[in-house]
């Protein structure tokens, strides 16, 4: 049986284009990038670019943020009318402070009671699974408190529990709390998916192997590196790791993203740029010389700008070496 290995939700990030190019190497499952269950209430223009998909882009997932009951109830029913969705997750992690001083995402660690309540109104009333995505802890780290929360989501009819072995406290940094994870799959019958630093393969064995959990998150790990979720499916299975990518097979791969971004991305301008200056160093990142080009990529004005930049730049005698 192939591993649970999902593409994780992350907002400004998974959009149509990261999820194809994700897809195409091995990624079963995707969200969409973290909805605000106001924004879908009141139907905010950007919605629209968000839940785009293709009947390629299957199967897909919501995450939906808020602390309102009612809101979020109101805004599930609607975002069902949008979009045929294979679950919907609740967000209980996201840090940033903009979200968790409003009693939002990583809050809801330190309101139980209203997590509960979110999670029975939207379990008990959509015909759909409902998942749950948690951290570890709020602001420090605490076993058995994970664990108690883990089983009130279980309790309240959660489907599944996704897992961020941080507390709210160390945002993205610091190392990874697999004993709590470990804990959670131990005290819960239904699936629980670890996540957090899964950069390699090596690193995906480490969160199965350390935590016995069902299945594991690729976030920032997909990165410019699309090919993660085939390289961690073959490691496990047969213990041989990945040759490294060289420049061409990356340069490649760059191209398809941007074509995507072009095709598929509605935003115009200089913003649009932006997005694919910034996808452009994802896959440049590590290769020689490729923080001189940065200031080159973010100043093209187009699409065929930034591809003859790139098609200039690395048949360079710079980059020559590593093709």
């Amino acid at each position: 049986m192939d591993p649970k290995v999902y593409l994780a939700p992350m907002s400004g990030i998974t959009d149509l284009p990261l999820r194809l190019m994700s897809r195409k190497f091995g990624a079963e499952q995707c969200f969409f990038e973290m909805l605000h269950s106001n924004s879908i209430i009141y139907g905010h223009p950007k919605n629209g670019r968000i839940i785009k998909t293709l009947k390629k882009d299957r199967p897909i997932a919501a995450q939906l943020l808020g602390a309102d009951t009612g809101a979020m109830f109101e805004a599930a029913q609607k975002l069902l009318t949008l979009v045929d969705i294979s679950f919907l997750d609740i967000n209980s992690a996201c840090p940033a402070k903009k979200v968790v001083k409003k009693g939002e995402g990583a809050a809801l660690l330190q309101n139980r009671a209203r997590l509960g309540r979110i999670i029975k109104k939207l379990s008990s009333n959509l015909d759909l699974p409902v998942t749950v995505k948690l951290r570890t802890g709020y602001s420090m780290r605490d076993v058995a408190e994970c664990v108690k929360t883990a089983k009130l989501c279980e309790d309240k009819g959660a489907s599944t529990v996704f897992l961020h072995g941080r507390t709210r406290s160390q945002g993205y940094s610091g190392d990874i709390d697999y004993e709590s994870i470990r804990a959670v799959k131990k005290a819960l019958k239904i699936p629980v998916f670890g996540s957090g630093n899964i950069f390699n393969p090596v690193m995906a064995e480490k969160m199965f192997v350390e935590t016995g959990c069902d299945g594991i998150l690729v976030a920032r790990g997909a990165l410019g590196n699309p090919w993660i979720f085939k390289d961690i499916r073959q490691y496990l299975k047969t213990g041989r790791l990945p040759r490294a990518r060289n420049l061409s097979v990356k340069i490649k791969a760059l191209k398809e993203h941007l074509d995507y971004i072009n095709k598929y991305n509605d935003i115009k301008g200089s913003r649009k740029t932006g997005i694919m200056g910034r996808v452009a160093m994802w896959y440049l990142k590590g290769f020689p010389n490729a923080s001189k080009v940065r200031g080159m990529i973010f100043r093209q004005r187009s699409y065929n700008e930034l591809i003859n930049l790139i098609n200039s730049v690395t048949t360079s005698k710079e980059f020559a070496a590593t093709r």
